[in-house]
């Protein structure tokens, strides 16, 4: 299964969404490989604490395969490799969790057809020998989106597809994911032109609402929860307009502080030993990495 993450605007937390869900497939006993496909900026081995991933690769990473100066890009063993004592050994039961980084310096470049059949050839490999792909785009109309939907679009058989596309709940985010979907050049708009079938490709998407303040959050005063109440109606009711709503949402994750002072995957240590994380946040990364796999969630619309 390959799942590709993306969002028009960043500041969304959609890598280390990205992340905490794959750690939570593999600890639930999948074999997971995660591609760190931000072009401009790929700093998802720092999420890891990977010291290869957090360093970058210095020509041989995810830009030097692509380009074709490698056969094959480097891989780190995140549970083998992680800084941080508490991932060293890999739990009883949990799969593989294996990183593919980007090259340090390696920027933003347009696609070609050379690219793109390594891009495909690459997908199709780690499709084969890992139960699921998370890919991390870009933000926004990128390159690595292109990429990715040309890839995805001339791959036989198909494989099993699945795009998130992550926001905040603010109007301003809420309108971006809906553009990046719906909007010219968008999601669909690529995919139809690449050769994806429009109802097909918008069966695989689905939305993630990001650093969530529940509307009954306590420290308010009766003034401001009666405007969160209302605002917050009047985004579902613009989310829905926008084609973001509640029929294509997948889930939300709650605001954590730790995430928010330091991006990072949150380990049974952070929540039983040190207690610095929120059982509510990893209970929503592992609910979202059993959605992401249940066929019978992506055939309802």
């Amino acid at each position: 299964m390959l799942v590709f993450a993306t969002s028009d605007k960043g500041g969304t937390g959609r890598s280390v969404t990205t992340s905490n869900v794959a750690y939570q497939s593999a600890l639930a006993g999948n074999d997971v490989c995660y591609l760190d496909f931000d072009f401009g900026s790929p700093t998802a081995g720092a999420v890891f604490d990977v010291d290869t991933g957090k360093l970058l690769v210095e020509g041989g990473g995810l830009h030097s395969y692509l380009l074709g100066t490698v056969a094959d890009p480097h891989r780190c063993d995140v549970f083998a490799d992680s800084e941080r004592l508490s991932m060293r050994e890999r739990p009883l039961g949990a799969g593989r969790l294996t990183l593919l980084p980007g090259d340090s310096g390696g920027g933003e470049f347009p696609s070609s057809p050379e690219m793109i059949r390594r891009c495909r050839e690459l997908l199709g490999r780690l499709n084969e020998e890992f139960d699921v792909v998370f890919v991390d785009l870009s933000a926004g109309r990128s390159y690595a989106l292109h990429m990715a939907l040309a890839a995805v679009a001339d791959m036989r058989p198909p494989p099993t597809v699945r795009w998130l596309v992550y926001h905040r709940w603010t109007q301003q985010h809420i309108q971006a994911a809906g553009g990046l979907v719906h909007g010219e050049h968008g999601i669909l708009e690529t995919g139809i032109e690449l050769g994806h079938d429009r109802e097909r490709l918008l069966g695989q998407l689905r939305f993630v609402r990001t650093a969530m303040v529940s509307p009954a959050a306590q420290g308010l005063t009766a003034e401001q929860a009666a405007w969160v109440k209302d605002w917050n109606g009047d985004l579902q009711n613009l989310a829905r307009e926008r084609g973001a709503g509640a029929l294509y949402l997948l889930g939300s994750v709650p605001l954590d502080p730790v995430l928010q002072w330091r991006e990072q995957l949150i380990t049974n240590h952070d929540l039983t030993v040190s207690r610095i994380a929120n059982r509510a946040t990893a209970d929503a990364f592992a609910e979202l990495a059993e959605l992401i796999v249940d066929d019978d969630v992506w055939d309802q619309r």
